[in-house]
């Protein structure tokens, strides 16, 4: 029984309990009841304005759910009749067992639906019988639309969150904060060739390279000195490899204006660096390979000057030349200078030739990459062969035949692949008592600038040409080629 009662006192609001234990000991303070009224009455009075200032209704109903006293933050006398089915089962439920409950509920208010927090407490009589309830209601109606707005907005915050990581995670582009001691806070990526763990809590000290580390740190620094943002290309040298990122770094401030770190975006700008560095690269050897084709243009027309009688002639052979040397050089363009297919040279080359009805070329041999420099000379060897043919040997008669064909020949001392040239069913060949043009291109020209052994030959039933080219002329060794 002593048990129930403490439950039941405790169960009762301040006001409730005050009043009951004023019941109870009635005997024993009745000489000053006169004097303890005022001070309940100015309680009461202080709890009811305190509950007028806010939006909290307090009442109390007997068992049968009928209001007895009524504290409302309004006007209005009570939360509005009659309670939703939830509410009076909560109540019921209450009466029933003597245990409080909390719920939500919405009421129809003048304004519109409210919903209220309802507490229920039971309360007790005299006897320490439960002799109905005490309900407080409270306005959560802006608490609960908070919330929701809270959770919206943080719902979005997740997931510009979630956009702003996976556009970072696939660019080039890392952000970072660090503290006024240079140690990292936050990383968005991976950088200096560790880890996003391997970074956070360290300092710039224990991450980056000796060798780097002072035009980086003293960039932050400025930015934390001056108070201004600061930018820089910063060179970081990890050892496997070398990387250089376009820094941009602002102070980071607190609410009050005080700068308490740097906030640092870095972006990896090495494909951007090597890209520069390759062009510088080439632009120095077009330089170089320019020079080269105005010395070879001007050896041609020299050497094509000596070997005509008109200015016609010299303007055809020589425009014919340049031409030749012109299609050589548009696959070089297309290979980026990397390298000429032999194939694609001769067909080139001979690409006016091969279009005859039933063809009188034939052109085999394995995959092979000549550098550009043996494209050059070759194509040039391959020109004056043609033209010659078409003058004097096979492709000056439609019953004339020529075979190009190469092989790999690596019982050669040096190793070397073997182009063959080859005519057939042209006019019986003389040979000629002075070399022209042509034959100094292939014999002395091709000999000298590829290294290559040269066989040219005028035997009666045709020309034949034999190019022994060297492996050092070749863009890749030759087992890369098939």
């Amino acid at each position: 029984m002593a048990e129930h009662r403490r439950r039941s006192a405790a169960g009762l609001p301040r006001t409730r309990v005050a009043r009951h234990e004023t019941e109870k000991g009635r005997g024993h303070v009745a000489p000053r009841a006169g004097e303890a009224r005022p001070d309940l009455t100015l309680i009461e009075s202080q709890f009811e304005s305190a509950l007028r200032a806010s939006r909290v209704y307090v009442f109390s109903q007997d068992k049968k759910l009928q209001r007895t006293q009524v504290y409302s933050p309004r006007d209005a006398q009570a939360l509005p009749a009659p309670d939703s089915e939830e509410i009076l089962a909560a109540k019921r439920r209450v009466l029933a067992t003597g245990q409080p409950e909390d719920m939500e509920a919405f009421y129809a208010m003048p304004e519109g639906p409210v919903l209220f927090s309802v507490h229920i407490d039971p309360t007790f009589g005299p006897d320490n019988q439960i002799d109905g309830i005490m309900c407080a209601a409270i306005d959560v109606t802006r608490i609960r639309a908070l919330e929701s707005e809270q959770q919206r907005l943080t719902a979005e915050l997740g997931a510009a969150l979630q956009r702003y990581e996976t556009a970072l995670r696939g660019s080039n582009v890392t952000v970072f904060t660090q503290d006024r001691a240079l140690r990292y806070t936050s990383i968005s990526n991976a950088m200096f060739g560790r880890d996003v763990k391997g970074i956070v809590g360290r300092t710039d000290d224990e991450i980056l390279p000796a060798d780097n580390r002072l035009a980086i740190t003293a960039l932050k620094l400025a930015a934390l000195e001056t108070g201004l943002p600061k930018d820089g290309e910063v060179r970081i040298n990890d050892g496997a490899s070398i990387r250089w990122y376009d820094l941009h770094i602002e102070p980071l401030r607190d609410i009050s204006g005080d700068i308490v770190g740097l906030t640092c975006a870095a972006v990896d700008i090495t494909g951007r660096k090597e890209g520069e560095a390759h062009l510088r690269l080439l632009m120095r050897e077009l330089t170089h390979r320019s020079k080269n084709l105005l010395a070879v243009i001007q050896a041609m027309a020299r050497q094509t000057a000596r070997h005509v009688g008109s200015i016609d002639s010299f303007l055809d052979q020589f425009s014919a030349r340049l031409q030749a040397l012109a299609r050589s050089h548009d696959l070089l363009v297309q290979e980026e200078w990397h390298g000429v297919s032999l194939a694609e040279l001769v067909r080139s080359q001979l690409a006016p030739y091969l279009d005859r009805s039933g063809s009188q070329i034939a052109v085999d041999g394995p995959a092979v990459t000549l550098r550009p420099e043996a494209a050059q000379s070759l194509g040039l060897a391959l020109h004056e062969l043609a033209v010659n043919a078409v003058r004097y040997g096979a492709l000056s008669t439609p019953s004339g035949r020529i075979s190009i064909a190469w092989t790999w020949e690596p019982q050669r001392d040096p190793p070397a692949v073997e182009i063959l040239w080859t005519e057939i069913g042209g006019p019986q060949v003389v040979t000629p008592v002075q070399r022209g043009f042509g034959s100094l291109v292939v014999e002395r020209n091709l000999a000298r600038a590829l290294e290559a052994g040269v066989e040219l030959t005028f035997d009666a039933e045709g020309v034949r040409c034999r190019i022994a080219i060297p492996l050092g002329q070749l863009s890749r060794p030759l087992q890369d080629e098939a």
